[in-house]
């Protein structure tokens, strides 16, 4: 089917045909190790994980821990899936969008299965990595979950110290120095004597502490307290093993700083803004487009501009990529009597959220938690994505569909 060149991850192989070449005897199992590796690596992860059904040499494949490895290798370079959280009328669904299926548009959107929902009825998605979610309980900020939603496989972590009156702020990321999934926990919180004080709610929680857990560890560790105000949101990007969020605006200084975490060295960092443009204005969010660090700047009149770190922490590499103009979508014309630029929604007034970038060069975006759609940079036109099945209100999480797990660790 394939040259020795041709062939996707052939490097990594050896060893996975080792493995099942044994017991590949009759029907299907006759097929070389390496077609079906060509052949299991294109398939959507959805049929996927139902390969290990087909025989007893594929099944024996599946457990090989090399294989989910190279899968997620091979589809990092394709179209990410969509996670689409259902937020009203309670944070109890996910959704999925698989950009990669062949079938009619209807079938796109599927409801994902939670094994764990009678233990958390209501959650947030802390983050997306290697295949895997992280999520928290949105009723008492307790409990947390990893959870790979097409395997099903999930585990609950271990629980952290709790405050009875906080804000909490996390992150959830992978170190390709460590070789370490860590999730980090950022707490704020009010001392003992701030509790009868009606200030402003930056004001009221003036202590914190950062908490940690490395996965495969029995418990968090503390950090101290954290040297910046974060705004109240999940990292919106993971890049180089850095987690990353915007700082809260102070009072006599409205520029927002870009803060990261790194995993590995467990330190917080300022990260370089160009001395001038868009991201000296206050309202923006962060995003990934291919690989890179990226900051969405909301401009007058529902525009965006796109800034693109071209390469990471070097400052001069930062550039104003792309101008988006603004757009009405048609799912939301009927349910909007106020024009655009005095739009509201429950993402800190923010109307259009940038996503991804598309093999195709589209621009993902989400508009209200509503409606999906692309924008293409070269002809500056938008086209919505109106597909069956999808939720009325929504939060997008971009996500690798992957057959990857984490080692048992010792508190199972």
């Amino acid at each position: 089917m394939y040259s020795d060149s041709e062939r996707p991850g052939k490097k990594r192989r050896t060893k996975l045909e080792d493995d099942s070449q044994e017991s590949q005897t009759t029907g299907m199992e006759r097929l070389p190790t390496d077609i079906v590796i060509d052949i299991l690596l294109r398939l959507p992860i959805t049929s996927l994980v139902q390969f290990k059904l087909v025989c007893r040499g594929w099944r024996i494949l599946a457990k090989n821990p090399q294989f989910p490895n190279l899968h997620l290798s091979f589809t990092s370079e394709n179209d990410p899936c969509l996670i689409l959280h259902c937020d009203f009328p309670i944070r109890n669904q996910l959704h999925f969008l698989d950009f990669s299926a062949e079938d009619d548009k209807k079938d796109k959107v599927k409801r994902l299965h939670t094994p764990f929902q009678a233990k958390m009825p209501e959650f947030d998605v802390v983050g997306s990595c290697n295949g895997l979610l992280c999520l928290s309980d949105s009723l008492f900020n307790e409990a947390l979950y990893l959870f790979n939603p097409f395997t099903t496989s999930y585990v609950e972590l271990p629980k952290s110290i709790q405050y009875p009156d906080q804000e909490v702020v996390f992150g959830f990321g992978f170190s390709e120095r460590t070789k370490e999934y860590k999730v980090v926990k950022i707490v704020y919180y009010r001392n003992g004597h701030s509790s009868s004080y009606k200030l402003s709610r930056r004001m009221i929680y003036t202590q914190s502490e950062v908490q940690i857990l490395t996965l495969g560890s029995s418990s968090w560790r503390s950090l101290g307290k954290v040297p910046h105000q974060l705004v109240r949101r999940h990292s919106e990007a993971l890049v180089n093993g850095r987690l990353h969020w915007a700082s809260r605006p102070r009072r006599f200084n409205p520029a927002r700083r870009i803060i990261s975490f790194d995993l590995a060295d467990e330190r917080f960092l300022e990260v370089e803004k160009p001395d001038c443009g868009g991201l000296s204005r206050c309202n923006y969010h962060l995003a990934v487009l291919r690989g890179c660090l990226s900051a969405a700047v909301y401009c007058n009149y529902g525009r965006l501009e796109i800034w693109v770190m071209k390469e990471y922490n070097v400052k001069e590499s930062w550039v104003k990529e792309f101008n988006i103009g603004s757009y009405m979508p048609k799912g939301l014309k009927q349910h909007v009597e106020q024009p655009f630029k005095n739009w509201k929604n429950g993402s800190n007034g923010r109307v259009v959220r940038v996503l991804c970038q598309l093999k195709n060069g589209e621009i993902l975006l989400e508009y209200k938690n509503r409606v999906l759609a692309c924008y293409d940079p070269k002809q500056g036109k938008f086209r919505d994505l109106v597909l069956q099945g999808t939720p009325n209100w929504f939060q997008t999480v971009v996500h690798v569909g992957s057959l990857n797990w984490i080692d048992t660790p010792s508190y199972i």
